[in-house]
């Protein structure tokens, strides 16, 4: 049952905002499972919640799947060829590294609302839009706790979304790159199918309503939830 409740809040957590597998691998492991085979796990629910959000988010009238698609296909050439970078970094200075970026990201959401929050014109860069998504996507494909945040960085201050769509973006693309990344995890004998599936509920229930979160209130209400998560997972980060 925790594990159910603990895939619920995750999932409304990583639609919204993002950060829910910082508490889904600890519940994985708590039940059990070694870090690595917890990673290859929770991509289980992953890719469930975002189906389950995208097609939400398209009977809502929110319809980028088209873009999700086109930005994932950048996205997932980052978590392939991942690893190579990730394997020489010290895990340590990497998770502190991520948690100032964090704390950058909360500051602009407190000091900057209209960065978020109102739609902007969109860059004509291909390089810097596509670029980006595969930078995100080494994070995404190999670390993947917290890419939701680093997701919605490009999708706003270069793709020139509001938080509404930025999120629908955001979860086609997981959605994308999690599907070979989970046939890795597979190959490998790095997931527990059942606690998958069992977490994977938990997430289709949260990102069901996360998505008619997102859609009835806005990019207002969501910057305020991505707030809150941003300083959760910084805090994570930085101080364990």
């Amino acid at each position: 049952m925790a594990i159910l409740l603990t895939g619920v809040l995750a999932g409304f957590l990583n639609v919204l905002a993002g950060g829910g597998s910082l508490i889904t691998l600890p519940m994985l492991s708590l039940a059990g499972l070694p870090l690595d085979i917890a990673n290859g796990t929770n991509r289980i629910a992953i890719l469930m919640q975002n189906i389950v959000a995208t097609n939400r988010f398209q009977k809502s009238g929110v319809k980028v799947f088209g873009l999700g698609l086109k930005l994932g296909i950048a996205a997932t050439a980052g978590a392939l060829v991942g690893a190579q970078i990730a394997v020489s970094l010290e895990r340590d200075l990497l998770e502190k590294v991520v948690g100032v970026l964090l704390l950058i990201m909360a500051v602009l959401l407190v000091f900057k609302p209209k960065l978020w929050t109102e739609p902007k014109t969109r860059t004509g860069n291909a390089f810097l839009r596509y670029g980006s998504l595969v930078a995100v996507g080494v994070y995404g494909g190999f670390i993947q706790a917290g890419v939701g945040f680093f997701m919605l960085i490009p999708l706003v201050l270069i793709e020139g979304l509001d938080l509404l769509r930025a999120n629908a973006v955001k979860v086609v693309i997981i959605l994308v790159y999690t599907i070979p990344s989970l046939i890795l995890f597979l190959a490998n004998g790095k997931v527990h199918v059942g606690y998958g599936i069992f977490l994977g509920l938990g997430n289709i229930i949260g990102a069901e309503l996360g998505a008619r979160f997102a859609v009835l209130k806005g990019s207002k209400w969501i910057r305020i939830v991505l707030l809150v998560a941003v300083v959760f997972g910084a805090s994570k980060y930085l101080f364990g």
